[in-house]
């Protein structure tokens, strides 16, 4: 049986090695997106990945470990940072020349030794390019723009980090103007480079937006720092939320040479902190000076108003003491009219009353005399009753009254043997004695 032969990790890494030595003995161009740059300030040399992503999905589909030594990274980050614009930093698509390398240790890693800005300031514009296309897609890319902005703009949001000297240059240049505009402001920190850029400026907007009623613009201003740390503000999350705010935003994060994506889709673009706080002052300038032609206006049609009612009452007043004799005179006579009126309504009223008073007179002489004579009549009859009903009426009629003590007796039950009695008669009367 034939023997294995064996070797050790070592041994087959030394293999490797000199098959990969061999192999590749050039220099090669690459194109791929760096990840995880790290630089070591100690030593001067950057560490990174490499990796290229599918061009729909997003995933990786390649990765490789690369480093830059500090000799070549001295030149080669100011270098490729100068011509782009941008940041060394990871998310950036670059095409650089690498040697490949192998270590029994480490494995296989690239070393670059030159990079081509050239490409990258392609992709970045590549990219730029995409993000406005995708925001005039979607329809929002001059939403912000069309915004009608606040005739006294002087409550002003403020994005910025509050330790940058812009933000001090801008507060200073704002509320020390030399015609004494009141402007308010309130800071929302952000950080204004590096990684959480676009997270923390949209985290102020919401903010923001929680207090809209409290503002009238939102100014977005970074003080000072490097050029190449623009590309945070051409991400569309971030330039999505500024063209959709619901407020004017000004920018002003103090670059010169290009416009971020931010920048233009912005209310507007001003170069510097110190330019938007100039701009501010200028606009409320402008009102108050339209604002003062408007009172000029007003107080000179005021003037001719006054004076056109001036003349009025003078020529009223020469006019007045013949209005006012004629209008006594017309009113005397009115007067006089009416009291020869009342006079003769009063005749008339008078003679009119008499007459229902002598009316009424009789009418109360003949209705006396009516119940005087029905007041006779009931009397004559009730004197006939009372007759009629009187005992001795009745005694007349042959009837008698039988009294015991004084009291009529009505019935034989009343009597009892042995008592007096009076028994009265139309001619007197008589005792007797019951048995």
């Amino acid at each position: 049986m034939q023997k294995k032969e064996e070797l050790s990790l070592l041994e087959l890494n030394n293999r490797i090695k000199k098959v990969l030595t061999g192999t590749f003995v050039e220099t090669y161009w690459v194109r791929a997106e760096m990840w995880d740059v790290r630089m070591n300030s100690a030593s001067g040399h950057c560490y990174l990945e490499l990796v290229e992503k599918h061009a729909v999905t997003g995933r990786i589909m390649a990765r490789a470990r690369a480093n830059i030594w500090a000799k070549t990274f001295a030149y080669l980050k100011p270098y490729f940072e100068m011509e782009t614009g941008r940041a060394f930093a990871s998310g950036l698509e670059v095409l650089i020349n690498v040697m490949i390398e192998y270590h029994e240790i480490y494995g296989i890693s690239y070393t670059v030794i030159d990079i081509d800005p050239a490409y990258t300031l392609g992709e970045i514009v590549k990219k730029r390019l995409e993000v406005i296309r995708w925001l005039q897609e979607d329809g929002i890319f001059t939403l912000n723009q069309e915004l009608p902005f606040p005739e006294l703009p002087n409550r002003i949001a403020v994005i910025t980090s509050p330790t940058a000297a812009g933000y001090e240059d801008f507060l200073t240049h704002l509320h020390t103007n030399p015609d004494g505009y009141v402007f308010y402001t309130k800071l929302f920190p952000a950080v204004m480079q590096g990684e959480k850029v676009e997270e923390s400026i949209i985290s102020a907007l919401d903010k923001i937006y929680e207090q809209l009623d409290y503002f009238d613009l939102v100014v977005i201003i970074r003080g000072g720092g490097a050029t190449v740390d623009l590309n945070c503000f051409d991400s569309y999350p971030l330039t999505a939320s500024c063209a959709q705010f619901p407020l004017p935003i000004l920018t002003g994060i103090g670059h010169e040479r290009d416009d971020t994506i931010l920048d233009l889709v912005a209310h507007k673009r001003l170069k510097t902190p110190t330019a938007v706080a100039e701009f501010l002052i200028h606009y409320m300038a402008s009102v108050a000076f339209e604002l003062n032609d408007v009172r000029q206006a007003v107080l000179g049609s005021a003037m001719d108003v006054l004076e056109t009612e001036k003349r009025i009452l003078q020529a009223i007043g020469s006019r007045f003491p013949g209005i006012t004799t004629n209008r006594i005179e017309k009113e005397r006579s009115h007067i006089n009219f009416i009291g020869n009126q009342l006079q003769v309504a009063a005749f008339n009223l008078l003679g009119n009353k008499k007459a229902e008073v002598t009316q009424i007179q009789n009418q109360l002489r003949s209705s006396a005399l009516k119940v005087l004579n029905m007041n006779d009549q009931y009397l004559e009859l009730t004197e006939q009753f009372i007759k009629m009903v009187s005992p001795e009426y009745i005694l007349k009629q042959g009837y008698s009254l039988i009294l015991k003590n004084g009291k009529i007796i009505k019935r034989a039950e009343e009597l009892e043997t042995g008592e007096t009695i009076t028994i009265h008669f139309d001619d007197g009367k008589v005792k007797g004695q019951i048995l």
